[in-house]
């Protein structure tokens, strides 16, 4: 049975394809036209306007979040969904939208992750589902937090042959503290080595280590094939399209709870912050009471923050992958509104009829852990800086970083002794590295610092802390060794060995280790593994502080002798020394790495000298070596290999990594 959303005619169709983003990207609102329905369709569709409900029995939506651990095919199920939920008007609309429909922007078709939570809507036998396709990497955790405060109960999407991974019990467990069902989707069901009954045993042990209720622990099991759009209650008996998932969704997730649908009731919590050309900021919130009208007067409270009175001015509900004005909307719904200025994350909308007299009370602020890892970002003052950025000035960095802060709530932006540098905090080394790459295409120039984990004092004891991550190394049996020694030189504490089940071959490794020693680890890895090892890690927990210093790269760096234009005689020459990062031809200046040097230590090297011409002998005799080609150098492993005295200068097309001179000048005087 093909599964029916709100219907789309040919004539009446989206003027956008692109999905709803609940989180730090910017949105436009489409325009959707009145939708046209025909008598022999199985489905109708119901607008929140006309359904009136009292109870949470009444409300015909299901708000789901659909969790899961990078790279279990969370995205790719969620695009089947839609692709039966005739969103699309027809088969040429569809292939217009690609293959991944919810993963739109650039740097998650490049790096092939979610990085933007992201909502739509589709319709099923008359009831509303609302779907938040949340990121699968630990470093943007924070928008699965702030996903799960307007969701009812949740999809974990699990591997049929890894079962559970780390970021599967970081996700699932924040679920279930807030007493979600869970409905388990053992996806990918069509690979050979697939094996459900082990994944599923595994993922029902994970419930009980995280202590889940007895209900919770009584969870429904669907089989699924995104990649093939099909979905089943046993592994071998799948049905011909997703309508099985969508059924268990209707009995497995209960409706939201609502104790009152009237006005004064209004309570809705901002989870996101969005931004229109024409209608400024915007606030995303889930209803949980009450309701709300168009052009109603309302207010933003926050337990600590100043009341913010003010009127809706447009109003609008999440349908397919677009938005729809609509006039009213009652608890249970995702809206988006207008009409504040000065909308935060964590402000609750309530009514402000009558001066606020019947007003509920702010609801409690979203909770989101706190940043580990550190970076500074400020003004590129290398003698090459303010040939290709449009941005460059400290105070279009600063506006920058705190537009991002209003809807990335687990960053953090600080003013530091200098006037021109940023000190900003996330979860990981790729949530801060995605938001420079994001800056870096919008033609900003920046310089960045070495990251850096942060520590924190522990209240009781007084002691020092520093985070500590949770890894797990899938690697074949031969590179095993190489993995332990480098986790052995970064601190780490073995947690468990073995060969791991239903791959031939392959073995597993589970360490503890200091975010510090992480940070530059992965690259590391993939050399030592020739690139075979999977790392997955997660943050587990602050832990006492290790004394001394954590091993980093043990090879120096060629730095560059002078300022000038490289030359192959002069590469030539270099390259005997490691391995290069430039090519002739290009810009270089006194203190820029170069490349990597063989051993331990800098060394500078004249890679600007030219050949010296005589008449007894022309220029290209006796050249008998060839240049080596150069390493190319992607932001993530150029901040990965930086050291603390280190400088990584971005511009819209080039990373270049430099000697600090502020530390050089500093050593140079002691």
């Amino acid at each position: 049975m093909a599964i029916s959303a709100m219907f789309l005619s040919t004539t009446n169709a989206f003027t956008t394809i692109a999905p709803s983003k609940i989180a730090f990207g910017v949105t436009r609102t489409s325009t959707v036209s009145k939708t046209t329905t025909t008598t022999n369709s199985p489905f109708t569709p119901l607008s929140m306007s006309d359904a009136e409900y009292t109870t949470s029995e009444d409300c015909n939506i299901r708000n789901i979040a659909v969790i899961a651990h990078v790279d279990h095919g969370k995205t790719t199920l969620v695009d089947a969904l839609i692709r039966q939920s005739a969103v699309f008007r027809d088969t040429q609309q569809a292939d217009e939208a690609g293959e991944r429909v919810m993963d739109s922007e650039d740097q998650e078709r490049e790096r092939g992750i979610t990085i933007l939570a992201k909502n739509l809507a589709v319709m099923r036998n008359g009831v509303k589902i609302n779907i938040m396709d949340t990121p699968g990497h630990a470093d943007f955790g924070g928008e699965v937090e702030r996903v799960l405060n307007m969701a009812d109960g949740v999809l974990l999407v699990v591997d049929s042959v890894e079962g559970p991974k780390p970021q599967t019990r970081f996700v699932l467990e924040k679920a279930l503290r807030r007493g979600m069902k869970a409905l388990v989707v053992v996806n990918k069901i069509d690979r050979p080595a697939a094996r459900p009954d082990y994944v599923v045993d595994k993922v029902f042990d994970l419930f009980v280590e995280l202590d889940a209720s007895d209900e919770q622990t009584d969870f429904s099991v669907v089989y699924a094939s995104g990649i093939n759009g099909v979905a089943g209650l046993e592994p071998d008996a799948l049905g011909d399209d997703m309508g099985p998932l969508f059924d268990t969704v209707m009995t497995a997730i209960d409706p939201p709870k609502i104790d009152s649908v009237e006005s004064d009731a209004l309570q809705a919590m901002v989870a996101n912050i969005d931004y229109d050309a024409f209608k400024g900021k915007m606030g995303v919130a889930r209803i949980t009471n009450g309701s709300v009208k168009n052009g109603q007067a309302v207010a933003l409270c926050h337990p600590v923050n100043k009341k913010k009175v003010g009127r809706i001015t447009n109003l609008f509900t999440f349908d397919n992958l677009g938005q729809k004005e609509v006039e009213k909307a009652a608890a249970g719904e995702i809206i988006m509104f207008s009409g504040f200025p000065d909308i935060e994350i964590g402000d609750t909308l309530v009514t402000n009829e009558n001066g606020g007299a019947n007003a509920a009370e702010p609801m409690e602020p979203i909770a989101v852990e706190q940043p580990t890892v550190r970076m500074t970002l400020g003004v590129n003052k290398s003698p090459l800086a303010g040939r290709e950025g449009k941005f460059l000035t400290s105070r279009m960095i600063r506006d920058r970083l705190y537009k991002e802060t209003d809807r990335n709530v687990a960053l953090n932006v600080e003013e530091t002794e200098s006037a021109d540098r940023y000190m900003v905090s996330g979860r990981g080394q790729l949530h801060l590295t995605v938001l420079i790459e994001t800056m870096r295409r919008e033609g900003f120039e920046l310089e960045v610092g070495p990251p850096s984990v942060i520590y924190k004092e522990n209240e009781e004891t007084g002691d020092v802390e520093e985070p500590w991550e949770s890894v797990e190394v899938r690697v074949p049996e031969e590179y095993v060794g190489g993995v332990v020694d480098l986790m052995n030189q970064r601190k780490g504490e073995l947690q468990d060995m073995g060969i791991e089940e239903g791959a031939e071959g392959m073995s597993v490794v589970k360490y503890l280790v200091p975010t510090r020693g992480m940070l530059g680890l992965r690259s590391n890895l993939l050399t030592a593994t020739r690139g075979t090892a999977i790392i997955d890690s997660v943050f587990d927990s602050y832990r006492l502080k290790i004394k001394g210093e954590i091993q980093g790269r043990d090879k120096g760096s060629l730095l560059a002798f002078a300022d000038g234009t490289c030359t192959s005689f002069g590469l030539e020459g270099a390259q005997d020394r490691g391995k290069l990062f430039i090519s002739p031809g290009e810009d270089v200046y006194k203190g820029m790495i170069v490349g990597i040097h063989q051993r331990p230590g800098d060394l500078e090297v004249n890679i600007c000298k030219a050949k010296a011409l005589t008449n007894m002998r022309s220029a290209n005799k006796g050249i008998t070596v060839g240049l080596t080609s150069a390493i190319e150098n992607s932001l993530d492993t150029c901040v990965e290999y930086i050291a603390a005295d280190e400088l990584l200068e971005v511009t819209p097309t080039k990373f270049r990594m430099a000697k600090n001179p502020e530390m050089q000048t500093k050593r140079k005087k002691k």
